[in-house]
């Protein structure tokens, strides 16, 4: 299965922009085709022939209880039995999607499971959707033409003004630009964020409004990038492994400094989570295909400082630390 050559570290920056604004339910197909558990395989084997589909949801009543893939239709003429209930020959171990989920986790679920479709749940875990590879690239196609239209449209709107301005404005338009590109512009600054256990209609949003902050202030890009993802990680490691928490930003000329404390229960061996791979996540969250055991060492391989502290049942604080004053990347 084809995976979706995106990701949050090499991807052009509007395409990022674009990943963490969306969510699943903006991508997702909401006209569902189902079958119940007492559906032959071959019925549902023609359902498919028949709407064009490669897979097929199982529901009791709107609960998700499984899913028919072709791999399973496949199977069940090979075994001979196509005309038996679908029930038996089910895919039940199922890895979901939740409405409220940035597309940057659809994208990365896609790049995983190497799954053709995903089901879509609500906060109640009804099923309200399906997404496919197919939706999610149409998706960003009609984003990104949104996109440049409105960069067309802000681009001849500037070029208008700038041909009625004379040259005393346009004078002092370039003044408070460039003094908003330095540093020293910024004063001194705490901002605070709060974070919910599987809340993902917010999560991702401190990331992206630290981002947008230091590319005001001129931030080398390839920092603002490292920042970003030390600050996602860190985010989604509160909403999804712990009971909610604060992110912290501390941002002065020099540096800025990232401070995430969640409210437990802790990390039992440090040093373990701190390798590639390893991971405590319950049953739960796996199921939303978290627990890769990434998000700390990517934290700390992109920060210039880390340092963090924990205790089984007691808070997590990770602190992290980037130099704003460095050299520029050559890119």
């Amino acid at each position: 299965m084809p995976t979706i050559p995106l990701n949050t570290e090499s991807s052009p920056e509007a395409v990022i922009e674009l990943l963490f604004k969306l969510k699943v339910k903006d991508v997702m197909s909401t006209n569902i085709f189902t079958a119940n558990p007492q559906t032959t395989m071959r019925d549902i084997q023609n359902s498919m022939k028949m709407h064009y589909i490669t897979g097929l949801p199982i529901t009791e009543g709107d609960t998700l209880v499984g899913i028919v893939s072709m791999d399973d239709i496949i199977n069940a003429f090979d075994k001979n039995t196509i005309d038996e209930a679908c029930e038996s020959h089910m895919t039940r171990n199922l890895i979901v999607l939740q409405e409220n989920m940035p597309l940057s986790l659809a994208v990365s679920y896609f790049n995983k499971y190497k799954f053709g479709r995903f089901p879509v749940l609500n906060k109640k875990n009804k099923l309200t959707g399906i997404v496919t590879t197919t939706d999610v690239i149409a998706a960003l196609l009609v984003a990104m033409n949104k996109e440049v239209e409105r960069l067309e449209i802000e681009a001849q709107q500037a070029q208008e003004a700038l041909q009625i301005e004379d040259e005393k404005q346009r004078k002092k338009r370039s003044k408070i630009l460039e003094k908003a590109k330095n540093l020293e512009a910024f004063p001194n600054r705490l901002i605070e964020f709060k974070t919910e256990p599987f809340n993902f209609e917010t999560a991702g949003q401190a990331s992206t409004e630290i981002k947008k902050m230091l590319r005001v202030m001129a931030v080398d890009k390839a920092l603002v990038r490292r920042i970003g993802i030390a600050s996602y990680e860190l985010e989604i490691n509160q909403v999804v492994h712990s009971k909610g928490g604060m992110m912290r930003y501390y941002i002065s000329p020099e540096s800025i400094v990232i401070e995430a404390i969640d409210r437990g229960p802790g990390i039992p061996d440090v040093d373990a989570a701190l390798t590639e791979g390893f991971s405590t996540a319950s049953e739960q969250v796996r199921a939303f295909g978290f627990g890769a055991g990434m998000g700390l060492p990517n934290t700390k391989r992109v920060s210039d400082h880390f340092h963090i502290s924990s205790k089984p049942g007691k808070n997590t604080t990770v602190r992290v630390q980037f130099n704003l004053s460095q050299e520029p990347e050559t890119e």
